[in-house]
């Protein structure tokens, strides 16, 4: 891995840090979700007409992706009713480096340096290491952030091999967003019944922000699958953890404990061990 493909995804780490510490707060997710998707597959449109097709091989990646994405969703939705963030996040976020590690070995033919694995290693036990001493949620939460986790992972490998076949990073990413943007709110509907704006202008705006951040985060990650092997870029991708950290320190008054400091460490590490001898 170059540095300027560590350099974008790190990029991607603090913008999907940023987005995620704009939600935070919000109490409606499922709403949220629904509304960012509608933000991004607009964004997406003046790209998509500007961009050739992906390739045809690309597209039933494209679309596998698309509604595994969708799965994800729902799934991490059903983690939050069962237990709060700073419990499960650690936990899915930290499975999905090894799980996706594992999925390239078996699906792209990729076989990763000593060093690179003992960076993806020490980003995820820094991560799940996040979590020591905290209320888990009980089993039911611990396995419904696996479940998540490997599904992130599954459309994590699945886009690493589909935008290699696009021929276009950008306009394989602005597909996904086109197809989930209309599978969400379809998820929603079946839920709630209808999608309701009035009296939520400020939701809107967060909505609106953290949608075009999740399709520029997105963008930068499809561009670096291209580039680079798909576990020490997941892996790196993974350190939004510790810039989701300190932006919960040093903006949303949350301490800042020395345990939290040492997987933070961790994770710094295991991420210099990924950027600098990833092959």
């Amino acid at each position: 891995m170059s540095l300027g493909v560590a350099g974008l995804v790190l990029c991607a780490a603090v913008l999907h840090a940023t987005w995620n510490a704009m939600l935070r707060t919000q109490a409606d997710r499922l709403w949220l979700v629904t509304v960012m998707s509608f933000v991004s597959t607009v964004v997406s449109l003046p790209f998509l007409l500007a961009l050739p097709l992906p390739e045809a091989a690309a597209w039933p990646y494209l679309l596998a992706s698309s509604a595994i994405q969708v799965l994800y969703t729902v799934f991490l939705l059903l983690c939050y009713r069962v237990a709060d963030l700073g419990t499960v996040y650690p936990v899915i976020r930290g499975c999905v480096p090894l799980l996706v590690s594992l999925g390239a070995a078996v699906f792209a033919g990729e076989q990763p340096g000593w060093p690179t694995v003992l960076g993806i290693g020490l980003v995820s036990f820094g991560i799940m290491a996040m979590v020591l001493g905290r209320h888990n949620g009980g089993a039911k939460a611990f396995g419904l952030a696996v479940a998540t986790g490997a599904i992130i992972a599954t459309y994590t490998v699945i886009d690493g091999v589909g935008v290699r076949l696009a021929g276009n990073s950008f306009s394989y990413t602005g597909w996904i967003f086109t197809v989930y943007g209309l599978l969400v709110p379809l998820v929603y509907l079946a839920v709630r019944g209808r999608l309701a704006l009035r009296g939520r202008r400020a939701e809107v705006r967060v909505a609106t922000l953290a949608g075009v951040g999740q399709l520029a985060t997105y963008a930068m990650m499809t561009w670096a699958y291209r580039l680079s092997p798909l576990g020490p870029v997941s892996a790196l991708r993974e350190t939004s953890v510790v810039f989701a950290t300190l932006i919960g320190w040093r903006f949303l008054g949350e301490k800042l404990t020395a345990a939290r400091l040492g997987a933070c460490a961790a994770i710094a590490l295991g991420a210099c061990c990924i950027s600098y001898f990833a092959i």
